[in-house]
């Protein structure tokens, strides 16, 4: 069926329910959210003289619960103008405009009863063939369709976003007893293709996959921080990015995420898994529920395990909750000597093996944290999914976890897992004995570009489905590698298309990268016909690693400073002017020389959660390999006959200055760094590669010429330079900006005003990026500069330029 998603009606405004209907109105679809009618006046209509009939009352929650969720850091939109696409009215006003929708959402409370109300109001209006889904976190599929119609049933399942939806990945489909194939297919692929998501098809049992595992995975660690006298802050520790997980770890995860919600999952699934072998760990501990009866839910109220609070000076600080005390007091330092030695351990599939090895509190708490995950993960197949790969799938893109159970079990080795949990009490499913029996020693391998899994009933390894679409770089680096130094590995993609990617600490752009990217063009140039910048890390690029630039203009050694900072403008050129079009796919952080890099590609294919900007102000200097050029360039190709200039060159020179960073792709239009008619944005992350291949064979085969070297640049000269000195004038004098933050912005003003030119004229490229070079190295030289990249240093933070 050529089914289409045009309008959708999301039921139900509260925080999923808002979240889903911004998620929708992010991909372009028009939205309808409804929710109930007030039954009384509050204070502010009561003043204002309104009554239960006005408009502005009846929908005084929607609206209400609506403008909160658009308010919420982060935010639930990629642009504050998608907002226009969703309209919002009340049950009983608007409940007939279902009829126009093609997929309706019921988001309302998890209340049985209260659903199967809605559902009998919604079907009186809802047209035949209309999709009609649940978002329950757990009730039964099974039980919510009943006294529906046929073609009700037909067209109904459950669909468990994540929140908050715009986010977290995972989109469960649970189909009910008469769901029809069609209509599962069809949701699997929308998920996939139109919302970003990674798609699983769950079972109808007690919270399904996600939640299933997931908060098992926590509850364990409820009882074990008692069993094992662990602070929380030694849990944090242990349980953060060290083995792939958020930063935020598990109790800080608890309290953004909720105490009580939590609780809700927990106590659903101790009430409805009496069979579970692990039951009794879904009962709250005790210091569980003395936090529940104190009110202590996490940041919606102000203290969970971690409290915030002001100090007599103003300034805050952040308290720790004493599990055995139940009291707050000052935060402890966790420090656990193996992490030490993990630190030089890129590669995460590594780091497992010398964590569980450890013979010290750190060992013993993950040896058995992973006996208990890989016990319960494997005795829950066939009860909850049939197949391995979607544990793994739901707990990555539903939790934040980089690797799933079994794949945390393949990178220990299947044999060593099994003897490791045995040694703690623990015994795995009878299917993963008899695969070892059988002599088949992994969950997952790797064949011509494609992963594979271990079929149970078929007792063999069969391809997950779904990846003909994909390019997965993990699974090509070593055998389409073409060239490769300490910085990139370039692969062959396939028709003629290479890809660059970085491999260097956190995707920084230095020598061996501007070495790689430069050998790329090269072969690209004389054997394929085009290049792809993109990688599967956990960033695009933080930007260039300027702590060697850093030591240079310490040791005042300024030639090679020069002659390094030209090799990175020469080579931002070369991605602009090559004989072979030239794609940047930029996800996540693509900051500093990262955002230089997509501003000189031919195309770029961003993927919705790019977070992109020029950001060398807060390391003290202007971007030296090509943005100040560029921003002043796309200034000048926007002025028109009779425009006010200045203004838009203006706004570019604010965008530097301001060091502004999108909050999605989408926003990086408003600062000009992606633009329209040109760059595209993808939603599905995992197709991002897949697109900008595409577009680059798309290039080649439409004719890609050489551009010609521009010499026509538009820069104001003296009519800019007064105008921008002016206004860093009145901003130093407000207090507003240092003295050394004002010797930058001068610094940026004079290059993108073309120097004190006396009248407006036209320049090259190599004239701005001379201009631009020079600032740079006169801003390395000062004492200032050279303090706050010692700081950035010394913390190990990222540097950027």
């Amino acid at each position: 069926m050529n089914r289409k998603i045009n309008k959708v009606a999301v039921i139900g405004s509260g925080i999923m329910g808002s979240g889903i209907a911004c998620h929708f109105a992010n991909i372009g679809v028009e939205v309808l959210l409804l929710d109930i009618v007030p039954r009384e006046l509050n204070e502010k209509e009561q003043k204002k003289g309104l009554t239960l009939e006005d408009k502005e009352v009846r929908n005084r929650i929607v609206n209400d619960s609506l403008q909160s969720s658009l308010k919420s850091k982060p935010s639930p939109i990629y642009h504050k103008d998608f907002a226009n696409r969703i309209a919002t009215g009340n049950l009983e006003d608007d409940i007939a405009k279902v009829s126009e929708v093609d997929w309706i959402i019921e988001v309302v409370v998890e209340r049985l009863d209260i659903k199967q109300q809605v559902f009998e109001k919604l079907e009186k209006h809802r047209k035949p063939g209309t999709l009609i889904t649940s978002n329950t976190s757990g009730i039964p599929i099974k039980f919510m369709n009943k006294g529906r119609s046929e073609d009700f049933q037909k067209h109904f399942c459950g669909t468990h976003f994540f929140n908050p939806p715009r986010y977290l990945r995972l989109f469960e489909i649970i189909p009910g007893p008469d769901t029809s194939k069609e209509v599962l297919d069809f949701l699997n692929h929308y998920g996939k293709k139109f919302l970003g998501k990674k798609s699983v098809i769950a079972k109808d049992t007690p919270a399904f996959i996600g939640n299933r595992v997931g908060i098992f995975s926590i509850m364990s660690l409820f009882h074990m921080v008692k069993d094992m006298d662990m602070t929380i802050e030694e849990v944090d520790k242990l349980t953060g990015p060290v083995i792939g997980r958020q930063k935020s770890a598990t109790f800080r995860t608890v309290d953004v995420v909720g105490l009580d919600t939590l609780v809700h999952v927990a106590n659903g699934l101790y009430e409805n898994v009496p069979e579970d072998e692990a039951h009794d760990l879904f009962a709250l501990p005790k210091f569980i529920q003395t936090m529940m009866d104190n009110k202590w839910l996490g940041s919606k109220t102000g203290q969970g395990f971690y409290k915030k609070e002001k100090k007599e000076d103003g300034s805050s600080e952040i308290k720790s909750l004493d599990l055995d005390k139940m009291e707050f007091r000052d935060r402890k330092s966790a420090k656990f000597s193996v992490l030490e030695q993990t630190k030089t351990i890129d590669k995460l599939s590594d780091r497992y093996k010398v964590l569980i090895k450890d013979e010290g509190k750190a060992g013993k708490f993950y040896r058995k944290n992973f006996s208990a995950l890989f016990a319960y993960a494997s005795n829950r197949i066939p009860e909850i999914t049939d197949e391995l790969y979607k544990i793994d799938d739901a707990m990555q893109a539903g939790f934040g976890w980089e690797h799933g159970p079994f794949q945390v079990w393949d990178a220990l080795g299947v044999e060593k897992g099994i003897e490791m949990m045995k040694a703690e009490g623990y015994e795995p499913a009878a299917w993963v004995t008899e695969m070892v029996d059988a002599g088949i020693t992994s969950f997952y391998s790797v064949k011509e570009g494609n992963t594979y899994y271990y079929e149970i009933p078929k007792k063999e390894h069969v391809k997950v489905p779904g990846q003909d679409s994909y390019i997965i770089l993990d699974n090509i680096r070593e055998s389409k590698a073409v060239f490769k130094n300490s910085g990139v590995v370039v692969e062959d993609l396939g028709d003629g298309i290479l890809n660059l990617e970085f491999r260097s600490k956190m995707n920084s752009i230095g020598g061996d990268v501007l070495d790689g990217i430069n050998k790329a063009i090269d072969l690209a140039e004389k054997e394929y016909r085009g290049l792809v910048v993109s990688n599967d890390g956990k960033n695009f690029s933080v930007g260039a690693n300027i702590g060697m630039i850093f030591m240079m203009a310490v040791e005042q050694e300024y030639d090679e400073l020069n002659m390094a900072i030209k090799y990175f403008q020469d080579t931002m050129m070369r991605m602009r002017y090559s004989s072979i079009p030239t794609v940047s796919a930029p996800h996540n952080m693509a900051l500093g020389g990262g955002c230089e890099l997509s501003l000189h590609a031919d195309k770029v294919v961003a993927h919705a959660e790019t977070y992109i900007g020029l950001v060398e102000f807060g390391v003290g200097v202007i971007p030296g390999g090509g943005g100040s050029k560029e921003m002043t360039l796309r200034a000048a190709d926007t002025y028109q006959k009779d425009d006010v200039e200045l203004n838009r060159l203006r706004e570019n020179f604010l965008t530097i200055g301001m060091a502004k960073v999108s909050t999605s792709a989408y926003e990086a239009y408003d600062t000009n760094i992606l633009q329209k008619g040109k760059d595209i944005v993808v939603v599905n992350r995992d197709n991002q590669l897949t697109i900008a291949k595409k577009h680059a064979l798309l290039m080649a085969e439409n004719g890609y010429t050489q551009p010609i070297k521009r010499n026509d640049i538009k820069v104001l000269g003296k009519q800019a330079l007064g105008a921008f000195y002016v206004g860093t004038d009145q901003m130093n004098a407000g207090k507003y900006i240092s003295d050394h933050d004002k010797k930058i912005a001068n610094k940026l003003a004079y290059v993108m005003a073309g120097g004190d030119l006396s009248e407006a004229s036209y320049v090259s490229e190599q004239y701005l990026l001379d201009l631009e070079r020079e600032a740079f190295l006169s801003l390395c030289g000062e004492r200032k500069t050279l303090e706050r990249l010692q700081h950035m240093l010394q913390k190990g933070k990222p540097l950027r330029n």
